[in-house]
């Protein structure tokens, strides 16, 4: 049997935390096999007993709005809660070049930590108009050889008796937009946004991904009515949302509660640490409050739940590398959670429960499934988060698209 590559002594992951070496045969974009000690020709590839993983997916990002953080007006006050009032100054000032090119320094940065598929919010509200989306589609076309990239248009700024919003989004959707979003909390009619989300939903059949549940006060909360909705018009396994920090200021009980309503739903929630922890408790001089939902407790109570980066070098998130196993460290960091069990879980919600978010059928290591493939300098899932571990190689259906040289210590004679 010839094949296009094998990747010979790879490490991956079986059933439960067991591990397993293997060959992986590659032909035509995807795998052809997984087994000990293949019987194949074709290029050669030893990973030498390291961890190959599928591909990283970052399921809830901001491409459009990336790498502005030195053209906002700049805030002193650490409890300032304007970083939406001081985006939105500048948003008249983009361009479609101007948004494809940090959507595409993003973007090139992201395959070098892995990423190898990305669910993007594009906001397309009257004073950027489509710009972002028309930019991004255009992106997506150009890095099809490195990434998919699935597009999310809502508007950030408010739906409600804003002139010309609901045009904007509906002409997005008439261009084949595949999932439409929300930012309830800026919506002075929050529910009557979120129905309207979910049948303009129904009239192009396409997925639902909010933005929900931000901020601290549990008094008034919106996915019991995104839940209910769901259930209603039968699109679980096709919603999800990102935030849902006010879970973090709830006892743990009720937060189980929660995991178990959104697992009942088919409901999946992207939890964005990085962004949640800078910006929770902005009310508070002291102490303050972390603001960064236990996915892990949703989990084991249910639900489905992913990290995701959201932001790198904007207002609401002033920091980032792309590394989204930087991201996993920071949320167990936070959430206070170690162990090869609960780490392990956190590398799930990059891979295969993103994909589950994303309803990608052809993701995994597994014989059918697409190529995309990641090698890792470590021989656990745990330890890649507990180290903010490097991808050492990248493949996009069979394709090599990045390799990284290990550092070598020179020591002295």
């Amino acid at each position: 049997m010839a094949l296009d590559l094998i990747i010979r002594n790879a490490l991956v992951r079986g059933t439960g935390d067991g591990v397993m070496v293997v060959d992986i045969g590659i032909q035509d974009g995807l795998i052809a096999a997984v087994t000990p000690r293949l019987v194949a020709d074709g290029e050669t590839l030893d990973a030498g007993g390291k961890l190959v993983s599928p591909g990283l997916i970052e399921s809830h990002f901001h491409l459009d709005k990336a790498m502005i953080v030195e053209r906002v007006p700049y805030q002193a006050n650490r409890m300032a809660r304007d970083h939406m009032e001081r985006t939105s100054s500048i948003k008249h000032t983009f361009t479609l070049e101007d948004i494809y090119r940090r959507a595409q320094a993003t973007v090139e940065q992201c395959l070098l930590h892995g990423v190898t598929h990305m669910r993007t919010q594009i906001e397309v509200d009257p004073n950027v108009g489509l710009l972002g989306f028309e930019a991004i589609e255009q992106l997506r076309k150009d890095y099809a050889w490195a990434i998919d990239i699935q597009s999310c248009v809502f508007l950030q700024e408010g739906w409600t008796d804003v002139a010309g919003a609901d045009d904007n989004l509906v002409s997005c959707l008439d261009r084949g937009a595949p999932v439409i979003g929300g930012g309830i909390r800026y919506d002075k009619d929050g529910p009557g946004q979120i129905r309207r989300v979910f049948e303009l939903a129904q009239q192009y059949a396409i997925d639902v991904d909010f933005h929900l549940d931000g901020g601290y006060d549990t008094r008034e909360l919106d996915y019991p009515q995104v839940c209910e909705i769901t259930e209603r018009i039968g699109w679980q396994g096709r919603v999800a949302f990102g935030h849902g920090s006010k879970f973090s200021c709830m006892p743990v009980k009720e937060q189980a509660a929660v995991g178990r309503r959104l697992g009942e739903a088919g409901v999946s929630l992207a939890v964005l640490p990085a962004t949640d922890l800078f910006n929770a408790g902005r009310h508070m001089e002291h102490t303050v409050m972390r603001g960064v939902t236990d996915a892990n407790t949703l989990i084991e109570n249910g639900a489905n739940c992913t990290l995701a980066t959201n932001n790198v070098l904007n207002a609401f998130t002033p920091y980032g590398d792309c590394s989204l196993t930087r991201i996993a460290n920071l949320y167990a960091n936070v959430v206070q959670r170690y162990g090869p069990h609960d780490l392990a879980m956190c590398f799930d919600m990059i891979t295969d429960r993103a994909a589950q978010l994303m309803r990608l059928p052809d993701y995994g290591v597994a014989p059918g499934k697409a190529a995309d493939l990641v090698i890792w300098n470590e021989t656990s899932a745990a330890d890649i988060v507990a180290k903010c571990a490097l991808p050492v190689a990248g493949f996009k259906r069979g394709r090599r698209i990045f390799s990284r040289e290990l550092p070598v210590l020179h020591r002295s004679t």
